[in-house]
């Protein structure tokens, strides 16, 4: 077995911690000073944002909106557009999985590595 006491990981903020990282899951610790936000972002994987401390405003495009603090659990799917919006001094674990994605980078050969940014552009 392995744990972590979220409370007490050295977290700086804007700088992403990885907690975890196996062929399944990532288990990653952000912390956001209040007011600050993870602006409107996708991942390629289903994503779980959990809130550990402070309170936090998750949003989509779609209008849909979920504010809580410690035990507040908000669920994406892949590529699903979300912003995260500290509105206290917050830290929250995003779980990742499965880890990585498809079309995540780390999955792409080299020669789709090298069109990437061509591809993206075209959207």
């Amino acid at each position: 077995m392995r744990s972590w006491n979220l409370d007490t990981i050295a977290a700086e903020p804007h700088k992403p911690t990885i907690v975890s990282s196996a062929d399944d899951a990532r288990a990653i610790l952000v912390r956001l000073p209040a007011g600050e936000r993870l602006e409107d972002h996708e991942v390629h994987e289903r994503a779980r944002v959990i809130v550990v401390t402070g309170e936090l405003e998750i949003t989509t495009p779609a209008g849909e909106r979920a504010t809580g603090g410690p035990g507040l659990l908000a669920e994406f799917e892949p590529g699903e557009r979300h912003e995260v919006l500290a509105v206290t001094e917050a830290r929250f674990l995003l779980l990742l999985s499965p880890w990585p994605g498809d079309g995540h980078p780390g999955t792409m050969s080299l020669e789709d590595k090298a069109t990437v940014r061509d591809r993206a552009r075209g959207r």
